[in-house]
């Protein structure tokens, strides 16, 4: 009997994570693996890239968990430079086009797992496309930044966006020692945050010495005579640049998909069930940045492109189309950044998103410090709190703060995973000692003050 045939479209977490995973369950006798990567690199950190612009990663390729050659050493056909350029679902096959020679051909499958990852945003302007300008999602875009500021003499670097990669980004530029300026066009950086919580992100930036301009719509991007980006408009502006670093966000990267017919959501995400398995097609997965997944807390589907989900969803394809079982139950939303000493995280809801799940919250902030307030180099720390209203139950967790603010979200991340109560997290038997926390961790203080304004809401 025939082994049959896995094709894998998507070379990074998900793809390969489902890869290994399917091969651990069978092996080649049983199981064919081919999968398809049109960039140079598998089975990277994109998280890292920002740290290796920025100088903090020396080593490309400590970014890089398995390389091709050891892919195929585990019995893997993985082709780079390769691109999909159609998947026939009727026919079940998929045409692939080689970046180098430009040979294309139909390849054959009786499994289909779609990884095709997130594309960073950017937007149809003037001048959007010239030389000078970078998204970064991938090893090969953070390797065509470096090749670029090793060739620009001018040091004004503008940041589009003030998102996860764009407050990321200007640290690396600040790093690099390039005069920064985010133009972000809301109201705040982060807009994961509440505008009360990304307002602190906003004044520590401005005091590291980024120039953070809100409210900023960039019209178009002007360039010199040799055709190379030399300044970004606003409506207001015109602000002079030698590189321009695209941060405004990603969007699943589904058009692929979509011709071919697979359902997508609201976000334009691909739709699965529990097991990973696009809805409606029996033997096609898809997991990562392309996906949409369920949000546990407003109990619907949203986006959410994170390399720590993406290699959970290929774990768990890589069980079922290996024959074995597993599922993926949802997303709380949890996220922690960076920018230079200054630790940004979230989970759950904002007051936004808590308004249109149509639940009434009351919330809470608090400012305390990340160790005992004696203790030498306590640094300063907010946290806010989202409850629901009558039942008391957390909706979600903000933090801003210096060193060890970012990672207490895990600790509201497992609290609203388990459904508890703001009065049932301030019991919870957290390590204290002074160099890590006041006798009261900042996330009970908190709780405690959401405790008292259910009570006065209900009251």
């Amino acid at each position: 009997m025939a082994a049959e045939r896995l094709v894998v479209v998507g070379g990074d977490a998900a793809g390969m994570s489902a890869a290994s995973q399917a091969r651990r369950h069978k092996g080649p006798d049983e199981l064919e693996i081919v999968a398809f990567e049109r960039g140079h690199f598998t089975s990277y950190s994109a998280c890292g890239i920002p740290y290796w612009v920025g100088g903090r990663v020396t080593d490309r390729d400590a970014l890089i968990a398995r390389t091709p050659e050891e892919h195929r050493e585990r019995a893997i056909d993985l082709r780079t430079r390769t691109e999909v350029t159609e998947i026939d679902v009727p026919g079940g096959r998929v045409r692939t086009r080689d970046l180098d020679t430009g040979t294309e051909v139909w390849t054959g499958y009786d499994k289909l797992v779609v990884a095709t990852g997130a594309r960073p945003v950017r937007p149809s302007l003037p001048g959007m496309d010239a030389p000078g300008v970078h998204g970064v999602q991938t090893l090969d875009d953070g390797q065509a930044l470096l090749d670029t500021l090793a060739r620009t003499q001018g040091r004004r670097a503008v940041v589009v966006g003030a998102g996860y990669i764009g407050v990321e980004m200007a640290e690396a530029m600040l790093n690099r020692g390039y005069e920064v300026t985010v133009l972000n066009r809301g109201e705040q950086p982060m807009a994961t945050l509440d505008p009360d919580m990304g307002r602190l992100v906003h004044e520590a930036m401005d005091g590291m010495g980024i120039r953070t301009v809100s409210g900023a719509e960039v019209t178009k991007i002007l360039t010199g005579g040799d055709g190379r980006v030399r300044a970004v408009v606003t409506q207001d502006a015109e602000y002079p640049a030698d590189v321009v670093v695209l941060g405004i966000g990603v969007e699943p990267e589904t058009a692929l998909a979509r011709a071919a017919g697979l359902p997508v959501g609201d976000y334009a995400g691909l739709l699965t069930d529990l097991s990973m398995r696009v809805r409606g097609h029996e033997n096609i997965w898809a997991g990562g940045d392309c996906v949409e997944v369920l949000d546990l807390v407003a109990g619907r589907s949203r986006h959410v492109p994170l390399g720590t989900h993406a290699n959970k969803h290929g774990q768990v394809i890589g069980a079922n189309a290996g024959g074995g079982y597993a599922t993926f139950p949802g997303v709380v939303g949890t996220a922690v950044s960076k920018v230079c000493e200054l630790e940004i995280a979230r989970t759950g809801l904002r007051e936004k998103d808590a308004h249109a799940a149509g639940l009434q919250f009351v919330t809470a902030t608090i400012e305390s410090t990340n160790s005992a307030g004696y203790y030498p180099g306590a640094e300063p720390m907010t946290v806010k709190m989202l409850a629901e209203r009558r039942s008391g139950r957390l909706l979600g967790v903000q933090i801003v703060g210096r060193e060890g603010a970012a990672k207490r979200v895990d600790i509201a991340a497992v609290a609203l995973t388990a459904h508890m109560t703001v009065d049932q997290v301030t019991a919870l038997d957290l390590g204290y000692a002074p160099p890590f926390s006041p006798v009261w961790d900042p996330v009970l203080v908190a709780a405690r003050k959401a405790v008292a304004a259910v009570r006065k809401a209900g009251a």
